[in-house]
């Protein structure tokens, strides 16, 4: 759904986009983790063409944005939805005309622009107050608020500029799982930024790790935490450095499966549990464990563990 090749980003002498690439597939919801000055709101800005590349092709839905002229480019932007931090909500206009609003640029008739609002806003359940102001919402619903806006285009692409990062834990939890009903009930496509681990953790079926105007690495999350020296494994599982002949064992789809026991019966085998948690993700349970393993069937209970699809990681 989304395609970014080599794009390339320069502000006087900052790189903030250096040979970035971003493959998005339809009907995910994709993260871009990293801090602040990584580059992440840049290359969201690129996707849209709001900034466009100095470098790099950017195609969405099988149309080439980069190759457009701007009257084009306007017309393919409607597609793409966008959820801004700070909500972006125009304060003279009430709720429903803050929805309206893209409706009204497109050209929408007016009976049919009240309806789609009032469908819009039932949608993020908002339903009843399309007659307030935004300094009479909270922050919560004023982001639900520019959800509904982005939404009112049909769009087929949502992206997210760190949209849960000025709210509260339990109101950005509470537009998560809006965000992911979203994503199941319409097909949606989600791209979002964020600095925050537990967003990623939340809802998001990939992700890219970016650092300095690059993506260190990038793909679906049960695989990142299956490759062996995954950052996205150490900063989801922080345990310490392993020692020498310690091993780390990832359970991804095996998390509430007593594999560990079942080693020790077949292979007769010692354990020693030194750290480990399990994670609730969007793909499911994972698992990460630091053991000990000492015995004559010590590298047939490996084996074992690798035969059951787990990654097993022995420190040298």
């Amino acid at each position: 759904m989304i395609q970014a090749c080599g794009l390339r980003k320069v502000y006087g002498s900052t790189v903030a986009l250096d040979g970035v690439g971003l493959h998005v597939r339809q009907g995910e919801i994709f993260g871009v983790l990293g801090q602040s000055g990584a580059g992440k709101s840049t290359l969201l800005r690129c996707v849209n063409l709001l900034e466009r590349p100095d470098a790099g092709t950017v195609t969405v839905d099988g149309q080439e944005l980069t190759a457009l002229g701007q009257r084009e480019l306007n017309r393919a932007r409607r597609r793409i939805g966008m959820v801004h931090q700070h909500f972006a909500l125009l304060s003279s206009r009430t709720v429903a005309g803050n929805v309206a609003f893209p409706l009204e640029v497109m050209g929408v008739p007016r009976a049919e622009r009240r309806r789609r609002v009032a469908e819009l806003l039932e949608l993020v359940g908002l339903e009843g107050r399309g007659k307030d102001h935004p300094r009479q919402l909270s922050g919560g619903q004023k982001q639900r608020v520019g959800i509904a806006r982005a939404l009112a285009g049909n769009p087929s692409v949502l992206l997210s500029d760190e949209a849960t990062s000025a709210l509260d834990p339990g109101t950005t939890e509470s537009v998560l799982a809006l965000l992911r009903r979203l994503n199941r009930e319409l097909g949606l496509t989600i791209l979002l930024i964020t600095h925050e681990m537990n967003v990623v953790k939340s809802i998001c079926d990939s992700v890219a790790i970016m650092a300095r105007g690059r993506i260190e690495e990038s793909g679906s999350i049960t695989e990142l935490l299956r490759t062996p020296g995954s950052r996205l494994a150490r900063e989801v599982f922080p345990l310490p450095e392993p020692r020498p002949g310690q091993v780390t064992v990832t359970f991804a789809g095996h998390a509430e499966e007593p594999v560990i026991s079942q080693v020790v019966r077949k292979f007769d085998v010692d354990v020693n549990i030194l750290g480990g948690a399990v994670e609730q993700l969007a793909g499911g349970a994972v698992g990460r464990l630091r053991v000990e393993l000492a015995g004559g069937g010590r590298e047939a209970a490996l084996a074992y563990l690798r035969e059951r699809g787990l990654l097993v990681e022995v420190a040298s």
